[in-house]
């Protein structure tokens, strides 16, 4: 019985800290201060190992690198467009570049991840 409530607990965090670690869906990403936000403010940056239209930031990546996803029925508009992930959800692309959070920034202006990963990640902007 405990060993069966011990690995309930753990799976239940584990899905936990999955959803937590996706930005929430919103509403196309807006610009502020030269560069592109969450609904939250927080810096958005792109990926240079993503091509266009598709997301290669998944599983681990994506803890530390949440998807800017879009709500459901969310429409492309202008230069923003939607990408299909891996795990099937719905995430916003700038010129085809999806968007992505970085999960060290914690206050909007933060910008700790441009330039991150021998500068392959880089602040989103207009």
């Amino acid at each position: 019985m405990l060993k069966a409530l011990a690995t309930t607990t753990i799976a239940l965090a584990l899905v936990a800290g999955t959803a937590i670690a996706a930005e929430p869906a919103s509403p196309a990403p807006t610009a502020k201060n030269g560069m592109f936000v969450t609904a939250k403010g927080l810096t958005l940056y792109t990926f240079d190992k993503d091509s266009a239209g598709k997301s290669v930031c998944n599983g681990p990546c994506a803890a530390n690198w949440p998807p800017a996803l879009a709500v459901d029925g969310a429409k492309p508009m202008g230069a923003w467009t939607i990408v299909t992930r891996d795990d099937g959800l719905k995430q916003w692309a700038y010129n085809g570049k999806p968007v992505y959070a970085f999960a060290k920034d914690k206050k909007p202006g933060d910008t700790t991840g441009d330039g991150f990963l021998n500068g392959a990640w880089h602040v989103a902007k207009p």
